[in-house]
């Protein structure tokens, strides 16, 4: 097993090691495996847990069908498709503008996708509908009557899943994108209108030979964000 696919030992090493991978090798992951990592899920806290996750584990034909479904809604620019909530405000601020522009590029860069090449930058958000070719593909929804504070449990619920994944040697990709196309979604997995698409997650194992999986964005300092007060 590569060094990337190193299982993580304890929860410090898994949030650690826990970053976007965007490339996969074909290696299936263990069923017994896969609902493991989702089972966990099940111990995130949330508020008078009230547990407001719900979860499509996607494998083999039902994860080609949705994956193709969407790219090709993507690729022939169908219009119709918008997102049931905002993901960033508009237009995004500063610090925020900064470091996400800062992530754009270095991942482009290291993709060697030059600025303004449209047609190499779309080939690659394609990749996103297609799970970047992980063999396991997750879609997280929640009820669309549901609050913020319900939203900030289901953060936890995503990170748990993550974390888990690190801890059995796999990687994973939040997937913002697949919320692109929620009517798409809905239909392909008989979802019904009152559950809101919150998001996609790629599950697999990390191919370390694709250069794709070197890009690591900057962190901000514990300083920039804490502050320790006695």
């Amino acid at each position: 097993m590569n060094e990337l696919n190193k299982a993580a030992p304890d929860v410090f090493a898994a949030a650690r090691t826990r970053r976007s991978i965007r490339a996969y090798t074909n290696d299936p992951v263990p069923p017994d495996v896969l609902r493991e990592i989702v089972e966990v899920g099940r111990h995130a806290p949330s508020g008078s847990n009230i547990q407001p996750w719900r979860v499509h584990v996607l494998t083999g034909a039902t994860l080609s069908r949705l994956g193709g479904a969407i790219k090709s809604a993507f690729m022939s620019d169908e219009p119709g498709h918008h997102r049931d909530y905002d993901y960033y405000t508009d237009p995004v601020f500063e610090p925020y503008l900064a470091r996400r522009r800062a992530c754009g590029w270095g991942l482009y860069g290291t993709l060697g996708i030059g600025k303004g090449d449209h047609e190499k930058s779309k080939a690659f958000r394609a990749r996103n509908y297609e799970f970047f070719g992980a063999p396991a593909g997750l879609v997280f929804t929640i009820e669309r009557k549901l609050e913020k504070g319900s939203w900030l449990d289901y953060g936890m619920f995503l990170q748990t899943i993550m974390l888990a994944a690190r801890a059995r040697g796999l990687h994973t990709c939040p997937e913002a994108s697949i919320a692109s196309y929620p009517d798409v979604v809905r239909r392909e997995l008989a979802i019904s209108s009152d559950w809101v698409v919150v998001c996609g997650m790629a599950l697999g194992y990390a191919d370390e030979a694709d250069v794709v999986n070197t890009f690591q964005p900057e962190r901000i300092a514990v300083e920039d964000y804490a502050t320790f007060m006695d």
